[in-house]
């Protein structure tokens, strides 16, 4: 699309500043390459609100398959946990790929133009390497590329059973590469050779990940200026458990280990403490919160608003799949606050949307606003559904919901038209055909 510049005439855009109304976004290459206020009616129409495109900072794809199939029991994260690892068993190339372009179009569908997904199912079912070591991630890459979303694969190191080294369930053999080291040379050979990919790192958790092979993974991340993420402070269980051996919690056994800086995102943080919210907003850290998923499984509800008050920077992300929508993310971390502080209006709309357009968190920092030079990422909201009839533009994100998104143009080419995707025909029937395979 070099050298082809197009115009969209937008009647309300959300600006840095916030919602304005008639902005012209001047498109080419790819890029915004101009920002007009108060624009004459030209070029392309886009009616409703216009949004920088919405970014899944931490995704599990396959997780899909158990939406709606784990509530008849009750249970816990850790019963859920035992229903994803019979999933797991039945995972190969083919069906990763499947499931993952169906979930990654139910995503763009729903406003999200980039996802990074939390990659640790590396081997076969024994734990041998695949002929292609990376077969699995190949099978992720592929899927984003043909539906359109940008992808960072985020491999992940996972190690032992627990945080005391236990052994690995033999269901977690797909997981391991049996050493840092081993991982990180697996992980460096990884070449996507595609350019709506890129590559960060992930040690699992504290619990996956020993205290000593965790500087293996950070020097990895530094090494290629790469995102690193980990899951942190998930469940109570998690942090008596690190405190019990180590003595300190999950955040300040990475924040040891030199985890945290700007490239760093703790994923949940659900549980983490006052002290771990100064060590993460101190170190410029991002946090990535899954309120959906943490409302499906019981994990709690985190402290978002004192994360951000110490200074760590917000995400979402869909994580479990439970629900694929930004708005719902966006919503509850506002609503987790008004209920726990009964009060009003913790996060502004602003900030959510920042929090939601979060794309440098999984490495793409140039895009996620609507400025001169990013990246023409933008979803199309209606305001004339039963949702956002007679909102305001600038309460539409705690209104709104996927099903409001209209259009998704990616780095300048439409994905989704009209709540249709331009490429992949009966998604909803893709997505019962990919749940099927892998649940039968």
């Amino acid at each position: 699309m070099t050298g082809v510049s197009q115009t969209y005439w937008c009647e309300h855009a959300w600006l840095p500043d916030g919602p304005a109304p008639a902005v012209a976004l001047t498109v080419e290459g790819g890029r915004i390459s101009a920002v007009t206020r108060d624009a004459p009616r030209a070029g392309t129409v886009l009616t409703g609100l216009v949004v920088p495109g919405f970014a899944n900072v931490h995704s599990h794809a396959f997780h899909r398959a158990l939406r709606g199939r784990t509530h008849g029991g009750g249970g816990t994260f850790w019963t859920w946990r035992d229903r994803m690892y019979r999933l797991v068993e039945r995972l190969d190339p083919d069906t990763c790929y499947r499931i993952a372009r169906a979930v990654f179009t139910e995503m763009l569908l729903a406003g999200y133009t980039s996802v990074g997904e939390f990659h640790y199912v590396h081997h076969d079912r024994d734990g041998r390497r695949y002929a292609d070591q990376h077969a699995m991630a190949h099978a992720l890459v592929s899927a984003a590329g043909e539906v359109g979303i940008k992808l960072t694969v985020l491999d992940t190191c996972y190690l032992t059973g627990g945080v005391r080294g236990e052994r690995l369930d033999p269901v977690q053999y797909r997981f391991s590469d049996g050493d840092a080291e081993a991982w990180a040379a697996r992980a460096a050979a990884f070449e996507p050779g595609a350019g709506h990919v890129r590559v960060g790192a992930a040690v699992h958790s504290v619990r996956a990940v020993p205290a000593e092979h965790i500087p293996v993974v950070v020097a990895w991340s530094r090494e290629r200026g790469a995102p690193l993420h980990a899951h942190v402070s998930e469940q109570r269980a998690e942090n008596e458990a690190c405190q019990a051996a180590y003595g300190r919690s999950p955040v300040q056994l990475l924040a040891e280990a030199g985890a945290l800086d700007e490239r760093f995102v703790a994923v949940h943080a659900t549980h983490a403490s006052a002290l771990d919210a100064t060590w993460l907003g101190s170190s410029g850290s991002w946090v990535c919160l899954c309120p959906t998923t943490e409302q499906d499984l019981g994990d709690g509800t985190g402290p978002a608003w004192e994360l951000a008050d110490a200074g760590a920077r917000l995400s979402v992300g869909s994580d479990s799949q439970a629900v694929v929508d930004p708005f719902a993310e966006l919503r509850s971390i506002e609503m987790a606050e008004r209920i726990g502080r009964r009060s009003r209006g913790h996060f502004t709309p602003a900030e959510l949307i920042g929090a939601g357009s979060a794309h440098a968190a999984i490495g793409w920092p140039d895009t996620g606003r609507l400025v001169q030079g990013a990246r023409a990422d933008l979803v199309r909201v209606t305001l004339d559904s039963p949702r956002t009839a007679g909102s305001e533009p600038a309460g539409v994100p705690l209104c709104a919901s996927a099903s409001d998104v209209r259009d998704v143009l990616v780095d300048g080419r439409w994905q989704v038209r009209e709540g249709e995707h331009l490429r992949v025909t009966d998604p909803a029937a893709r997505l019962a055909a990919a749940v099927q395979e892998v649940t039968a």
